[in-house]
């Protein structure tokens, strides 16, 4: 059994020995969650070498077999170093989900490509009209030999431009109710089958697109779980995305320089010369303290989220960021008073303030809708009754649509 002192004494001294300034420099700031730099990668490699990017999994996948609590150890000292690729065992939405439920094969190809940060994901879940409700999808991937071709349409797909593969959930059986016909996969996304629309946003920004398949392939060894057992996947990849999406979110985009030691609403109270008025000092108060109580709620889910499960409490990270995030666009608005309606690079505190209340939109939505996330607190952590569902049991082919 590894002890704390002796495991963090080896953390320390090889952080010592491979992170210094020339490589942060060279690694820089992930700016985007689709591509990963190639001095990045090369760190990310080092490090899952090392054993540091998944230490509570096995040998065989690049990991030491150490516990939640001795993986967490680790994760705290690179956070200080200010070195990134450890945690990878908690935050890795696409190989924990792999791990989970993959085939052997795929496992070997792309788990650790993925630790890398060497190959480009999305998620290609939503539909226009299964958005909310996941289960009433309608593209179908229909088995063809040692493939399935799939052809229907997804929406709201983050990153899908530069992705390499897509983790996608099709119709395989129309006969049983529509929980139950479900399937999920690895879908390559460089073929022709496959055509990208970018979707222009309110921050004028293109990170959605709209996704259409045409008869697009993807290999019988891509399948994650059974045919058919797809919710159960998909599920566990959820819980994994709440729970990056209640740790952590966008900041400003101005690219001014915010001090890493002070709330930065409290540094633009400063600036606007508010500091004092207790209105002000009372919404920056309740602010933190939804970032302190989101903080001890989401390491409470990921204590009791195992690998290849799904934590409910995970929506309470995500639904409570979600509130952070408006809560603090709207304290940030009226800190600059009328000057938050400027915009450009010549006011960035307005221009971060406008993003951030636009971009707030993105959490509310993305991951399941905050709505979504309270039916899944009062049914699954309160024990609250269940709303109807009429159609719950019956085949997918007789359910109505509009």
């Amino acid at each position: 059994m590894m002890d704390k002192e002796t495991l963090r004494d080896e953390v320390r001294h090889w952080l010592a020995d491979n992170w210094d300034d020339k490589t942060a420099a060279e690694v820089g700031v992930e700016r985007t969650s689709y591509t990963t730099s190639k001095p990045r990668q090369a760190w990310l490699a080092r490090v899952v070498e090392a054993g540091w990017a998944v230490p509570t999994w096995s040998e065989e996948w690049f990991g030491r077999g150490y516990s939640t609590e001795l993986g967490k150890l680790i994760e705290r000292e690179f956070a200080a170093a200010g070195a990134p690729g450890a945690g990878q065992d908690r935050s890795n939405l696409w190989a924990n989900t792999l791990l989970a439920g993959g085939q052997q094969g795929l496992k070997e190809k792309l788990i650790p490509a993925l630790l890398r940060g060497e190959v480009n994901m999305c998620l290609l879940y939503s539909e226009p009209g299964a958005g909310s409700d996941l289960a009433g999808i309608r593209t179908r991937a229909e088995k063809d030999g040692d493939h399935y071709r799939v052809n229907g349409q997804k929406v709201w797909t983050s990153g899908a431009k530069t992705a390499d593969y897509g983790m996608l959930i099709a119709r395989t059986d129309w006969d049983v109710p529509k929980h139950k016909g479900i399937s999920f996969f690895f879908l390559p996304m460089k073929q022709a089958g496959v055509e990208v629309r970018p979707l222009r946003q309110i921050t004028d920004e293109s990170h959605f697109n709209e996704v259409f398949f045409t008869d697009a392939i993807v290999p019988a060894e891509n399948l994650l779980g059974e045919t058919g057992g797809g919710w159960r996947v998909l599920n566990t990849a959820l819980a994994y995305e709440r729970s990056v999406m209640g740790e952590g979110a966008r900041g400003p985009r101005s690219g001014v320089t915010e001090a890493e030691d002070e709330e930065p609403l409290i540094a633009l109270a400063r600036e606007a010369g508010k500091i004092n008025d207790p209105a002000v000092r009372q919404d920056i108060a309740q602010v933190i303290a939804y970032k302190r109580l989101n903080a001890l709620n989401t390491a409470r889910a990921k204590a009791d989220l195992a690998q290849g499960t799904s934590s409910s409490v995970m929506s309470l990270g995500k639904l409570a960021m979600s509130r952070i995030l408006h809560e603090e666009a709207r304290v940030r608005t009226e800190l600059l008073g009328a000057g938050s309606l400027l915009e450009g690079g010549d006011y960035p505190r307005a221009e971060d303030a406008n993003f951030l209340s636009l971009n707030a939109y993105f959490t509310s939505i993305g991951g399941g809708t905050d709505q979504i996330q309270k039916n899944i607190i009062g049914e699954r952590v309160l024990g609250l009754p269940k709303e109807p569902e009429v159609d719950k049991q019956v085949p997918f082919r007789d359910v109505r649509t509009s």
